[in-house]
């Protein structure tokens, strides 16, 4: 009887034996093989080739027009307003009259002064005749002269206030909204009308520490506005600051810009370019090829597949790739420069000629198979939205 036992005990046990040996052992081996075997479809891509392009160095920086010259007209001295021959927004010249403040006072003065100084003029010429036939003392002649000068004095002091409430334009530009009407009282210093030189026109803006050594006097720029989007306005650097910005260690550079048409206006925000040096070649490749990253920039570049592995797959054709070709995508970490028009300058790690894959990066990893299809390549939007 226990003999039966026995033989069960160990026929039960091989048999569990055999189904977990199955079961933990040969069933998952079997799965990983299996599942080592399938390859996964190639990732449908699109990719095209580096090219070289001639590019100028672009340094880029955000500044502000500014007027050539540019002042609050104000009034020197107190008054009411007798005249006001500026329409606002207009263009006046060097020494036009823009207000006239009342002199009725200062003309009464003038006319007194005027009086005094005459017979001042006439007390002088006596003494001087008396002098010369020695009947007169030199100190009579010389209070005569006294007073003839202290009358002259007051005459040019009464006509220098005259022309003081004659506010005119000290130089030719571009009159803004007028403060002051006829008949109102305005004090010493008070605004008047704002008067801006328009052409030529500065733009001021900061530049890194580390490009100063790039910067000088004569360099071109190109300026644009959201005012007037698409047009570039030409300039060139008029001059450099004399010292860094300690708080931002950026230099403030001022370039001058004809502005003939009056389209720039003071205040207007600017994205400025500097264009540094000659043109040079360089390898660009589209910016979507780019994948950004805390670990470096790479790309994905298309490479044939290794010969046991093309000479099993089967062949399939797409736009832009031969029909057999078995490529996969290597990712190759680059180092990037200058943007522009959609496009990136690599400055190592490409060649002119090598293919990149510009879309469809996120589904697949380094050393996937790829198909190329081009036939629907990605298409920017004519104006890129603004955060």
């Amino acid at each position: 009887m226990s003999r039966r036992f026995v033989i069960t005990g160990v026929v039960l046990a091989a048999l569990l034996g055999g189904l977990g040996y199955f079961q933990f052992v040969f069933k998952p081996q079997m799965i990983r093989s299996f599942l080592s075997q399938m390859k996964p479809p190639p990732a449908t891509v699109t990719a095209e080739p580096a090219r070289t392009e001639q590019w100028i160095e672009r340094l880029s920086s955000i500044g502000t027009l500014i007027a050539s010259q540019g002042v609050d007209v104000t009034s020197q001295v107190a008054g009411i307003v007798t005249e006001v021959l500026i329409d606002s927004g207009k263009e006046v010249d060097q020494g036009t009259k823009l207000v006239q403040l009342d002199i009725s006072v200062e003309v009464a003065d003038l006319a007194s002064a005027v009086a005094t100084h005459r017979e001042a003029e006439v007390a002088y010429a006596r003494q001087t005749d008396l002098m010369t036939k020695k009947v007169t003392s030199e100190a009579n002649l010389d209070t005569a002269r006294a007073k003839q000068e202290t009358a002259q004095a007051a005459v040019k002091r009464i006509q220098a206030v005259i022309a003081q409430k004659a506010i005119a334009a000290p130089f030719s530009g571009r009159a803004g909204i007028r403060k002051v009407e006829k008949g109102q009282y305005v004090s010493a210093g008070m605004a008047l009308v704002s008067l801006q030189a328009l052409d030529p026109i500065r733009a001021d803006f900061p530049m890194p520490e580390q490009h100063i050594g790039k910067l000088r006097v004569g360099e071109a720029v190109e300026l644009t506005v959201d005012a007037f989007p698409g047009q570039v306005f030409q300039g060139e650097i008029q001059s450099l600051d004399a010292r860094v910005a300690q708080d931002t260690r950026t230099l403030l550079v001022r370039a001058i810009l004809p502005n003939k048409e009056r389209k720039l206006l003071p205040g207007m925000f600017a994205n400025v370019t500097v264009l540094v040096g000659e043109a040079g070649d360089v390898v660009t490749v589209p910016r979507t090829a780019i994948t950004y990253s805390l670990y470096g920039d790479s790309v994905y570049v298309v490479k044939p597949a290794p010969e046991k592995e093309g000479a099993a797959a089967t062949s399939s054709a797409a736009a832009g790739q031969p029909a057999g070709e078995q490529l996969i995508a290597e990712r190759r970490f680059v180092r990037t420069g200058q943007v522009r028009d959609g496009r990136v300058a690599v400055t190592f790690g490409l060649a002119a000629g090598e293919r990149v894959i510009t879309t469809g990066q996120l589904k697949i990893n380094p050393g996937a198979s790829i198909r190329i299809d081009n036939s629907q390549p990605l298409t920017p939007p004519d104006v890129r939205p603004k955060q």
